[in-house]
């Protein structure tokens, strides 16, 4: 994984094997074997995966689920 800054407090989410966020009207945005997350203060996601491609997740998505795996169903 390439090294990421330290400007943000990233979250670990290798637990996951994917997430998905969706949008009104349908929109979704998958993003496969997700490594880390940031949370910014406007509810934007910075999510790197598992190829070290960036992604920003802006806010106003109305559902977000996920799929873990091991044995727990989710973390928080």
């Amino acid at each position: 994984m390439k090294k990421v800054t330290d400007k943000y407090l990233w979250l670990n989410i290798d637990h996951e094997t994917y997430r998905t966020y969706e949008f009104p009207f349908g929109d979704k945005i998958i993003i496969v074997n997700p490594k880390l997350l940031y949370v910014s203060e406007s509810g934007g996601h910075r999510v790197l995966d598992g190829n070290d491609v960036a992604h920003y997740i802006p806010d106003g998505w109305i559902h977000l689920y996920w799929e873990t795996n091991d044995e727990n169903a989710f973390r928080f």
